[in-house]
């Protein structure tokens, strides 16, 4: 590493690598292109209106964060807020273990395993989430024979760092406070 670059302050860096995989994602040749599309749910972004919760359930959201990601219209909310903060590997990763952790088939379970290291746990990953070098560790160790518990380690940590960090800054959006209306 050269002498400018460790002057810095460790966030810059950081941030730096973001947008470094960001830039790569968008610059890969279009024959890669169709493995970064993400299906579009619009049953997840666009909750229906009928769905809309109360401003008393809205204001439990402030409880905690479990109580937003299990409520079909705060996940939507929630989601698009961190999307316009281009903050949403984090969520992403959440919602992806929960799915994991329904799947009944183990050669389905596998290739889930597969797909959610290669696109948040790996070394610059099209959508790295941040989590410490032991709960990384531990986690490749548990991929090695892929269990319904091998992501919980690293799903709570994120799930921690969301609630202590997404959460209030949601809370604190326009996206909450036009709920509470």
């Amino acid at each position: 590493m050269c002498k400018g670059l460790a002057a810095l302050p460790h966030s810059c860096l950081e941030r730096a690598k973001e947008i470094k995989i960001k830039l790569g994602t968008l610059l890969q040749k279009p024959e890669a292109a169709p493995e970064l599309v993400i299906p579009y749910n619009e049953k997840l972004d666009k909750p229906a209106k009928a769905q809309k919760p109360s401003p008393d359930e809205v204001l439990q959201w402030r409880d905690s964060l479990d109580k937003v990601l299990h409520n079909s219209y705060g996940l939507a909310s929630f989601r698009s807020f961190l999307k316009s903060e281009f903050s949403e590997e984090n969520l992403e990763f959440w919602v992806a273990c929960e799915d994991y952790k329904r799947t009944q088939s183990a050669p389905k379970r596998a290739q889930k395993a597969r797909r959610i290291y290669e696109e948040f746990i790996r070394a610059e990953a099209p959508r790295e989430v941040n989590i410490d070098h032991f709960t990384k560790g531990l986690t490749m160790k548990n991929l090695v024979e892929p269990s319904i518990t091998s992501f919980d380690v690293a799903q709570k940590r994120i799930h921690a760092l969301m609630e202590k960090d997404s959460l209030p800054r949601y809370l604190r959006s326009y996206f909450y406070q036009d709920l509470l209306k």
